[in-house]
């Protein structure tokens, strides 16, 4: 008889849950830095930033900055 092994690739697994949460927060963190020394130094930052152009606030451009640059990762 033929030895039949099960293998689920589809089922997440919380390791990739919690690199992909690491990665959004140290992009936040970098791309926050960024756009805090921009605005001391009255920088326009929103272009810079991929995704932020349209945002009003510094925390949504922030993010979605961040989702932007998470969405280029494979």
């Amino acid at each position: 008889m033929a030895d039949k092994t099960f293998v689920a690739h589809a089922l997440p697994h919380a390791h990739d849950a919690t690199s992909s949460t690491g990665l959004f927060l140290a992009g936040f963190v970098v791309f926050l830095v960024i756009a805090l020394i921009a605005t001391m130094l009255a920088m326009q930052w929103r272009s810079w930033l991929p995704g932020a152009e349209g945002e009003k606030s510094m925390i949504g451009g922030v993010k979605a900055a961040v989702h932007t640059f998470m969405s280029h990762i494979p």
